[in-house]
């Protein structure tokens, strides 16, 4: 008696390790990210999560990144067409695999292999060539990933994996022309047969062979009360896409840009589609007027000055024509501040009571040290108030108040209002730097101008909230915002192009 239970140790104890190996094995075999190293295309959404645009994935596929969400028309065609029992087996359905055995004895030929959805997911983020022995390891692996997600959670990534297009946001894009959610059955109903045999199947191709695919499924959905009558009507009698939908294009240089520095990403912007639109119309339409002059390059950057998000982005006007340099993004690329910076200087010289709007400044000529400024019209008004050379937007005044001011110190004001590209020395720039003499971008001078109002606007208790947008903006003092937004509105452009008379423009 004694010898047997010693023996009956001796083996459980292989059996015990035996069966912890295996079950250390099964719970790590398979990877936190079944789908690492696959590539994405990079989508870029507006703030409502619209399209603006998407580039293609590294690997030349329409794969937009995973989304967790499986419209109800779309999940309840692919599971009745490809696995009906999705919801309740454990990965793998025996039943169905006894099925496809006796059904490809019969056939002579491998006609089904009665993959699940689960199993569908491992074989597509593995990648591995259909086997007997692949099969099993899918099986393995598919009862693994059930104890990792929910059902959802699995469906949604074969949602975002499988297809002719890869993926259901893709392909419903590129087919239909618009996201998945927005699917009529009829649609929904020929995605979901798409993935089924897509060397063989697809929109352009053995129409009729997806028509009857698509028609089937129609009815069996009918069949177990998805769709009433009138829903199975319709649907049949929607026609099959032709030809793959050009993808939106709006907000193109953005997209652009994310495409490089978010690559293979979900963007979601704050630009409005609807408003980016209008101003897209608005800007192609004064691009048109100004071509006509030879300035072809027109940005335009519209910011909530509450928020300081930006709602529409035009980094270049038309770029449809294809004319040389629409590709370049003005709204990033630096270019001369000309005379956008007098206002600045202006609040600037208010805050520190350098001057009042009535204070007389010189407009006539002057060198110093060899610069000798001169004015647009080539004229001079002798002396003549801050305010009135702001809004005549004079050059030999400005020039004096920069002197006043200090070159060093309105530098240091225009770094920390937020213009990331001034980086070289106050003596490189000089006094011409009120004239032009550096370089800044539309996006960095709209967001400065738009500090300036919010700065305007705001309580101490909205400044704190706003957090980081206002912190060590410079322009602080309400009186010489007030008065730098009131000499403004009396602005007189060089061009003679008169606001008062444009009708949509009104003030504040």
């Amino acid at each position: 008696m004694k010898t047997w239970k010693v023996r009956s140790k001796n083996v459980r104890r292989p059996i015990i390790i035996l069966v912890a190996a295996i079950l250390i094995a099964y719970l790590l075999c398979l990877p936190r990210n079944i789908f690492k190293g696959t590539s994405y295309s990079t989508v870029i959404e507006d703030r409502n999560g619209e399209l603006l645009g998407a580039r293609i994935a590294a690997d030349a596929q329409w794969r937009f990144p995973p989304s967790d969400n499986v419209p109800e028309k779309f999940k309840a065609a692919i599971i009745e067409f490809e696995d009906r029992w999705f919801p309740y087996h454990p990965g793998v359905n025996p039943v169905s695999i006894v099925r496809a055995a006796i059904g490809n004895i019969k056939a002579g030929k491998v006609t089904s292999g009665g993959s699940t959805i689960t199993m569908q997911v491992i074989r597509i983020s593995r990648g591995k060539e259909r086997t007997l022995w692949q099969k099993i390891i899918e099986s393995v692996l598919a009862t693994r990933l059930e104890l990792r997600y929910s059902k959802r959670k699995i469906l949604a990534l074969y949602a975002s994996h499988g297809g002719n297009v890869v993926g259901l946001e893709a392909a419903s894009w590129r087919y239909f022309g618009r996201p998945p959610e927005e699917l009529s059955w009829g649609e929904a109903a020929t995605l979901a047969v798409l993935p089924n045999a897509p060397a063989d199947i697809h929109p352009g191709k053995n129409r009729e062979r997806l028509l009857e695919k698509r028609n089937r499924l129609l009815r069996d959905l009918h069949k177990r009360g998805k769709l009433d009558n009138l829903d199975l009507e319709l649907a049949l009698d929607e026609p099959l896409p032709i030809e793959p939908v050009a993808l939106p294009k709006d907000a193109r240089h953005l997209v652009e840009y994310y495409s490089k520095t978010s690559r293979g990403q979900r963007v979601r912007t704050t630009i409005d589609i609807h408003l980016q639109r209008q101003v897209q119309e608005v800007t192609d339409q004064w691009n048109d007027e100004f071509s006509i002059t030879g300035i072809n390059d027109l940005a335009s950057v519209v910011m909530d000055v509450r928020t300081g998000e930006v709602l529409a982005y035009i980094g270049n006007a038309d770029p449809d024509r294809k004319r040389p340099g629409s590709d370049v993004d003005i709204a990033r690329s630096p270019r001369s501040t000309g005379s956008i910076l007098k206002p600045i200087l202006y609040c600037s010289l208010l805050q520190d009571g350098e001057i009042l709007p009535n204070t007389l400044l010189p407009d006539i000529p002057v060198n110093l040290n060899g610069f000798s400024p001169q004015n647009f019209n080539r004229e001079f008004s002798g002396a003549v108030p801050a305010s009135e050379a702001l809004a005549r937007s004079l050059n030999v005044p400005s020039v004096h108040m920069l002197r006043r001011f200090g070159v060093p110190k309105f530098l240091d004001i225009l770094r920390k209002a937020g213009l990331t590209t001034l980086t070289k020395s106050a003596s490189h720039y000089g006094l011409s730097l009120i004239l032009g003499g550096g370089e800044a971008t539309l996006l960095d001078i709209t967001s400065m101008y738009s500090k300036m109002s919010a700065s305007y606007q705001a309580t101490g208790r909205e400044t704190t909230r706003k957090g980081d947008r206002l912190n060590g903006f410079p322009l602080t003092d309400k009186c010489a915002l007030w008065h730098t937004f009131e000499a403004l509105k009396e602005v007189n452009r060089p061009d003679e192009m008169d606001w008062h008379l444009i009708h949509s423009v009104r003030k504040a």
